[in-house]
C-alpha cells in the first residue's frame, strides 16, 4: 500500500496540473459547455436514457463536465475525483451554472469512506480503470454505493488500446493485456494539449475484460451486457480515421477501441 500511495500521489499531482490546461483546451470546449453543450457521448446517453429524478454517482469525474451534464438532464448528482483542483473547478462550475451537483475529493477506492448514500446509477467513463492497481475493491465499492435494483454503467477504452505505446507515432504493442506490473510514463503535455508546458508523470495498470467482469460479479452485481465497438469518441491512438459520425476508428478494424458494460445490483 505504501508503494501505491506514492503512485496515487504522483498521479494526483499530474491531474492537478492538467486541470487548468484542460479547462482552456479545445477538447473540453469550456465556453460551449457553459453555453449549454453536453459533454456526454452517444454510448452513455443511449445506455442510461432518461435520468430525471434519479440519483447518480459519477466516479473519477475530472472537473465535472459529465456530472454537470447529467445534472442538466435532471439527475441528482455527486461527482468524485482524486484531484482537489478538479473538484474545486467542478464546484465553481456548478455554482456558476446554478446546478445542484455535489463534488467530493477522494481516491475513488475510498469513496465509501466519504459517501454513505446509495444511488440509482453509478457511472464512470473513458480512461478511468487504468489508474487503479486492483479492481476488486473498485467493484466492491460500486456494489456498496448502488441501491438494490440500481444500475452501474461504464464506457471505457478497450484493454487492447492500452497494449500500445500511444506516445509513439506508429502503433507498437508494448504492454501486456493482463500485465500485473505498474506502467510508468513521463511525457511533455497532456492528451488535451500535447504542447502544454507541463510534464505528465503517470502510473497506470492494464486490466483485461475478464478482470473487469469478475470484479463486478464477485461483488454481487449481475452483468446485463458487455459490448465492444470499433468507433471511439476520442482520437486515442495514432493514425485513426474519422468517420462521418465524427467518431474515430482504425483503418482495418482489427480490434475494438471501446467497450461498454451495464450491470444491476440484485
Amino acid at each position: 500500500m505504501t508503494t501505491n500511495k506514492k503512485y496515487f500521489e504522483t498521479n494526483k499531482a499530474t491531474w492537478n496540473s492538467k486541470v487548468k490546461i484542460h479547462a482552456k483546451s479545445d477538447m473540453y470546449n469550456m465556453q460551449a459547455f457553459k453555453n449549454g453543450a453536453s459533454s456526454l457521448q452517444t454510448y452513455e446517453l443511449e445506455a442510461l436514457g432518461n435520468v430525471t429524478g434519479k440519483s447518480l454517482l459519477h466516479l473519477q469525474c475530472h472537473f465535472g463536465q459529465d456530472t454537470l451534464s447529467w445534472s442538466r438532464m435532471g439527475a441528482q448528482c455527486v461527482g468524485v475525483d482524486l484531484s482537489d483542483e478538479g473538484v474545486n473547478l467542478a464546484r465553481r462550475l456548478n455554482d456558476e451554472l446554478k446546478l445542484d451537483a455535489e463534488f467530493v475529493c477522494c481516491n475513488v477506492l475510498d469513496t465509501s469512506s466519504f459517501i454513505s448514500d446509495t444511488f440509482d446509477i453509478v457511472y464512470t467513463s473513458y480512461g478511468v480503470i487504468g489508474w487503479l492497481p486492483d479492481l476488486k475493491p473498485w467493484g466492491q465499492m460500486i456494489a456498496e454505493r448502488l441501491k438494490k435494483g440500481g444500475t452501474f454503467f461504464m464506457a471505457e477504452f478497450h484493454p487492447i488500446v492500452w497494449m500500445f505505446d500511444y506516445l509513439e507515432d506508429s502503433l507498437k504493442m508494448k504492454y501486456g493485456y493482463m500485465q500485473d506490473e505498474v506502467i510508468y510514463e513521463e511525457y511533455e503535455g497532456t492528451y488535451a494539449n500535447e504542447n502544454a508546458a507541463m510534464i505528465s508523470k503517470e502510473y497506470a495498470w492494464n486490466h483485461g475484460l475478464g478482470e473487469v467482469v469478475s470484479a463486478l460479479t464477485n461483488a454481487g452485481l449481475q452483468i446485463e451486457y458487455l459490448k465492444e465497438f470499433h468507433e471511439s469518441p476520442y482520437d486515442v491512438l495514432p493514425n485513426l480515421v474519422q468517420t462521418e459520425s465524427g467518431m474515430y476508428e482504425t483503418k482495418d478494424k482489427l480490434y475494438p477501441l471501446i467497450f461498454t458494460l451495464k450491470a444491476t445490483k440484485r
